[in-house]
């Protein structure tokens, strides 16, 4: 199967648009994995859960809850699109499910998370 290459312009630069096609290809899971990670943190509900289990390492739906202000169900479900995408793994202490992020996604979401400003409050 030959490629043929038209443009509007008067000359297209073909060996960059090869070599961009080839690493896109080469890049196609890269780029699925953090595709995918930016599409479940596009929800600031669950960008925050992020945000808090990077800080604090594990949390448990209820603490999430009673820091967003949000009920545990509703928490409960933002937990489990990303545990389906594999971004947070879960443990279990008794009764108690704790949540942490996937150590292999860090580097993908510390960008993010080091972009988010905090500010102290002084008394």
């Amino acid at each position: 199967m030959s490629l043929e290459i038209t443009c509007t312009r008067n000359e297209a630069d073909k060996k960059q648009i090869s070599r961009c096609k080839e690493t896109i290809e080469n890049s196609s899971g890269s780029l699925e994995a953090i595709s995918k990670i930016l599409s479940l943190a596009g929800s600031e509900v669950r960008l925050k859960i992020l945000f808090l289990l990077n800080i604090e390492n594990e949390l448990c739906p209820c603490d999430i809850a009673d820091i967003l202000e949000m009920s545990v169900p509703a928490v409960s479900q933002h937990i489990r699109k990303m545990k389906d995408a594999g971004i947070i793994i879960s443990r279990r202490e008794g009764q108690t499910l704790y949540y942490s992020l996937v150590k292999s996604e860090d580097n993908v979401l510390n960008g993010i998370f080091n972009s988010i400003s905090t500010r102290k409050k002084t008394a």
